[in-house]
């Protein structure tokens, strides 16, 4: 997927706070993950399904503007052998899955959201590390330490 207005954020490697253009906080340093309460995108839940937990409504509101949402991807790459790919988006593809919630939305392609179907999206802010991750992900077998990279089940 090409990157919007020139930017795109792979979860891995990321160092320093990155800015959004006008200046709206996406992503920083790595850190530990802490979990959270988690919320569902929808009442049913179902198994197709990406969950958006409070904190991850909150942030998306805060900083997407207009048509723009989150796009989650699944790429080949990290230390695990597939890794989760985070960019603002508002294009939206005949194969996208929309998942809504409170305003906010997370989009997900096809092919990706066979890698993510059941997990939670969150936002995770801590004093090191203020980043969107992907938490619970049913269909990853384990993960690298620091959570940006997943093997799947077979």
């Amino acid at each position: 997927m090409a990157a919007v207005r020139g930017l795109s954020l792979t979860a891995v490697a990321l160092r320093a706070v990155t800015l959004w253009p006008g200046g709206r906080l996406l992503a920083a340093s790595r850190g530990p993950r802490a979990l959270r309460e988690l919320s569902s995108s929808s009442p049913e839940a179902g198994e197709g399904q990406i969950h958006l937990t409070d904190s991850c409504v909150q942030r998306l509101l805060e900083i997407t503007e207009g048509s723009e949402f989150l796009r989650l991807e699944v790429e080949g790459g990290g230390c695990s052998g597939f890794q989760y790919r985070f960019s603002l988006d508002t294009v939206i593809n005949p194969d996208d899955r929309v998942f809504e919630q409170g305003g906010a939305r997370v989009v997900v392609d096809s092919d990706s959201l066979a890698f993510v179907k059941g997990a939670h999206v969150d936002f995770s802010q801590e004093l090191i590390r203020s980043s969107f991750q992907v938490l619970n992900n049913p269909q990853a077998q384990q993960g690298c330490s620091c959570g940006s990279s997943f093997s799947v089940k077979l």
